[in-house]
């Protein structure tokens, strides 16, 4: 069998970096993996593997022999190269919110609509869902299928790896001016971060929701069930990585804390830690470097019929982003639906 070439575009950044640390480590079957990013990134060294790559400009570089594009940045590059790649032949998958709700684009998360994928070639872009998003549909979808989810009220507690490097500098710059009794400086938050919690990620909308909060929504609707409502409330906190999330379920028909138990922890992507003791549950700080969307607290909601509430962690950086998008082109190869471009010899 032939390799895949495959292009990391945003090689630089946080995702992009961990995306070519996710297909060297899960042995992805490319013959080639280039590192691509804006022209003031050129020359640039990231890891793959153990080899290093020098980054190149995205704005000269040829896609005609490219397979697979994992591309992570941000949404107007994205919308403005997207198309151009697909054109060119290959299957851009895509870490922005840009091409999210297009109808011709599948947004998938392989663990809950792999048979989704197959309708890539509208556009030859697929997206990858917001990370708050990911994992809880990776919770949610074995519920569903066993008891049918009616409503899901969520509230998240969102790491700042999240909003970028610089976010993460931010947290840290911050946290030791408070103890260096220097001055904090805002500049990728709108309030401190450091020893704080800001329920305001992306922008605000007319109904007063966040832009983040309405992803959670419409995303939940089209990767697992439109039928389903859904109402977030999204917060950063000051964690380097690692989303943790509260969420109410209420379904239409009976299920327990012991039946949800067994059900996620026979289901794909999911590991259950739930332990009903002091400690018992994981937070952020286990859940970082690793690929499970982990469950906790798992108990009933005896404020409605048929109600669970749980608690969900998972490393927004993997799960959230680059481990989702290289399942999704896993998936595309597992199932055929991508042959590898010939190589002129």
């Amino acid at each position: 069998m032939m390799g895949y070439k495959v292009a990391v575009v945003g090689a630089t950044g946080n995702v992009g970096r961990e995306m070519l640390t996710i297909l060297d480590e899960r042995k992805f079957p490319a013959d080639e993996v280039v590192a691509l990013a804006s022209r003031r990134s050129v020359g640039v060294e990231v890891s793959h593997g153990d080899k290093t790559l020098k980054v190149k400009a995205l704005e000269h570089y040829d896609f005609s022999d490219v397979d697979i594009c994992l591309m992570s940045a941000g949404g107007s590059v994205s919308k403005e190269w997207s198309p151009k790649i697909a054109a060119s032949g290959a299957v851009v998958i895509d870490n922005s919110s840009a091409w999210r709700m297009d109808p011709d684009v599948p947004l998938i998360v392989p663990e809950v609509n792999a048979d989704a994928a197959a309708g890539f070639t509208k556009k030859n872009i697929i997206a990858n869902p917001n990370c708050s998003t990911a994992q809880l549909v990776v919770a949610l979808k074995p519920l569903h299928d066993a008891a049918t989810i009616r409503r899901v009220v969520v509230a998240t507690y969102q790491s700042v790896s999240g909003a970028g490097k610089d976010a993460m500098d931010e947290l840290f710059s911050q946290t030791k001016a408070v103890y260096t009794n220097d001055e904090l400086i805002n500049k990728k938050f709108p309030k401190r971060i450091a020893f704080n919690v800001i329920p305001e990620i992306d922008v605000f909308m007319e109904d007063g929701y966040t832009k983040e909060e309405w992803k959670m929504m419409a995303e939940t609707k089209k990767i697992l069930d439109p039928k389903i409502k859904l109402s977030a409330t999204c917060v950063r906190v000051p964690v380097f990585v690692g989303h943790s999330e509260a969420v109410n379920i209420e379904f239409e028909k009976p299920i327990t804390p012991d039946e949800a138990r067994s059900i996620l922890r026979k289901a794909p992507g999911c590991l259950v830690i739930d332990k009903q003791e002091p400690g018992g549950y994981v937070t952020p700080y286990e859940a970082a470097g690793e690929d499970a969307t982990y469950v906790s607290r798992i108990r009933e909601d005896a404020t409605v019929e048929n109600g669970l509430a749980l608690w969900c962690v998972s490393d927004n950086l993997r799960k959230g982003a680059a481990l989702n998008a290289v399942q999704i082109a896993e998936v595309l190869v597992n199932r055929k639906l991508l042959t590898a471009k010939k190589k002129a010899a």
